[in-house]
């Protein structure tokens, strides 16, 4: 008997799908998710820099303010933790301590390697050890611990050690770091040490599997693998097989699904959202089609930093920055959050916006401003993309 096709999901049902699951298709004010529940939902906030993970929830969660995931940070229900692709995010504790060691491989690991050379005959195991034992000692800054490791191994590469270190040990930003309205150097300590309890065994992969669908789907084996760093997810995936749907999109790549995950009408609304620099909604699909026209790709990149992007119709369609002229950068954007955010927000749309549609986005980024800034007077301003 000839086995079934696949019923075909177009760019636009996957990323109605996408949306729902992401929190970012609807804001329900009658069943609202708290901050903790969403960065578990979400299997993590993209954190490079400080306020992404703030401005993160703010486009998801109805009701949300800064102080609720701030007094998270600071209760150490969640924390700062270099995770999937080696980047750092804010995880829940559970995840902190039991997601790192699955994504461990396709990480840390791999970066390890690109400095293993480096370290020349400095052993790997001491190295940790003493990494540890001056992490656990108290929380130090980079440069304290580069200077403490230099003092073992004074002929050694002073970046390749510190950087051994990070991907050996699973290590959390300490506290002031990541707080709202708040400043401080990045300072380390291990997972164990911050949540006083140990690592958990890395769960097996059908487990990530599901979350991963639950928050990411209808997604590919590729698709799953950019998002994790990892490779040989296949088996996984096949022993799923039998409980998973699966689909084909408009090229022909098998997709998988939970089969009650949420795959709304394609011609569900989806309103204007302000996602933020390195936002993983953007980041965890081999084909990102689904949300970036293929003429855009470019435009929400300048360098290897990423811009903080507009979706209209549930697609990218510009990209906006808050504050005036004066300057860009992570320490601008941390000015910005110690004052509370800057009132003024920007738009530079990729495609002529009509005007119902201006009316949402300028309605949207007013929403954020009362949120970041909620003293300040507000402006938004329009633009077209230039460079």
């Amino acid at each position: 008997m000839a086995s079934k096709t696949p019923p075909v999901l177009d760019l636009r049902a996957l990323g109605r799908a996408t949306l729902d699951r992401q929190l970012l298709l609807r804001r329900d004010p009658g069943d609202r998710m708290t901050a903790e529940a969403a960065v578990e939902h979400l299997i993590g906030l993209q954190a490079q820099n400080v306020t992404p993970p703030y401005h993160a929830l703010a486009a998801r969660l109805h009701g949300f303010r800064p102080q609720e995931l701030s007094g998270l940070m600071e209760s150490r229900t969640v924390a700062r933790m270099v995770t999937m692709r080696s980047t750092l995010h804010t995880h829940s504790a559970r995840d902190c301590l039991g997601l790192r060691p699955f994504v461990q491989p396709g990480g840390p690991e791999r970066e390890l390697r690109m400095f293993a050379k480096r370290l020349g005959g400095v052993d790997p195991d001491r190295l940790a050890a003493v990494g540890r034992e001056l992490l656990e000692e108290r929380p130090r800054p980079l440069g304290e611990l580069r200077d403490a490791l230099l003092g073992q191994w004074p002929d050694a590469d002073p970046l390749a050690l510190t950087t051994a270190v990070r991907c050996m040990l699973p290590l959390v930003q300490t506290t002031p770091r990541g707080l709202w309205g708040q400043s401080g150097q990045v300072t380390l300590t291990t997972a164990e040490r911050w949540f006083g309890r140990p690592l958990a065994p890395a769960p097996e992969p059908e487990t990530v599997v599901r979350r991963y669908l639950a928050a990411f789907g209808p997604a590919s084996v590729k698709d799953m693998q950019t998002w994790s760093g990892l490779t040989r997810l296949r088996g996984a995936f096949e022993r799923l097989r039998p409980e998973l749907a699966a689909f084909r999109d408009d090229k022909g790549v098998e997709l998988f699904d939970l089969p009650e995950g949420p795959r709304p009408d394609p011609d569900t609304p989806a309103p204007p959202r302000l996602l933020p620099e390195f936002d993983n909604l953007l980041l965890s699909h081999a084909d990102r089609s689904r949300f970036v026209p293929p003429g855009f790709k470019d435009r929400t990149w300048k360098g290897n930093q990423a811009r903080s992007v507009l979706l209209v119709d549930g697609r990218v369609a510009g990209i906006w920055r808050t504050g005036g002229r004066g300057g860009s950068g992570e320490r601008k954007r941390e000015r910005d959050a110690e004052a509370g955010g800057a009132g003024t927000l920007t738009v530079r749309s990729f495609v002529r916006l009509t005007s119902a549609q201006r009316t949402a986005v300028a309605a949207e980024a007013g929403r954020l401003l009362a949120i970041v800034a909620p003293g300040a007077d507000h402006d938004v301003r329009f633009g077209e993309f230039t460079d």
